[in-house]
């Protein structure tokens, strides 16, 4: 059987007219509290807090504060000023001689020339052939890495199996 998988359902239901359920309910408690407010307290008083409380409603409902509701961007900000906050800072001298010599350490093995044996075991005898392949293919290759009188003596050319070693 078929069955129809239900597509966009970030997007929520228009309720009241172009409103959804949430909307309606953020400006209808906007719009009550403005009502209480210009009822119970004199107008001169009651103006600014009805133009905050209905503004704060509006906002809630239709303004987004980095493609989130901004109604999480007040629950962060009332987190951030309630919450402790706890800030370190290390005052400690860092000895840059030990980043000298751990630097040195690895470059005296890069020096070395590395060549691969026949019990290093296949997988590593397969990568390290087909780099050789690659900068010979590349250019990279110096001549002399290439010349069986060189003191490297055939480390890029030629290039062996292990079989084809075993053989010779």
């Amino acid at each position: 059987m078929q069955f129809q998988v239900p597509q966009f359902i970030e997007v929520e239901d228009k309720i009241f007219g172009p409103l959804t359920f949430k909307q309606f309910v953020y400006i209808a408690g906007g719009a009550g509290c403005g009502y209480l407010l210009w009822r119970v307290l004199p107008i001169y008083l009651a103006a600014p807090l009805i133009a905050g409380v209905v503004g704060l409603g509006a906002g809630l409902a239709f303004f987004k504060y980095n493609g989130q509701p901004f109604i999480l961007a007040l629950e962060h900000g009332f987190f951030f000023f309630v919450r402790s906050k706890l800030y370190l800072w290390s005052n400690e001298v860092r000895d840059t001689t030990k980043k000298k010599d751990l630097a040195a350490q690895i470059a005296a093995p890069a020096a070395q020339i590395y060549v691969p044996k026949l019990s290093d075991g296949k997988l590593h005898e397969l990568a390290w052939s087909l780099d050789i392949k690659e900068r010979i293919a590349g250019g990279t290759a110096d001549d002399d890495e290439r010349a069986d009188s060189s003191p490297l003596k055939g480390i890029i050319a030629p290039v062996r199996t292990a079989r084809e070693a075993l053989i010779n």
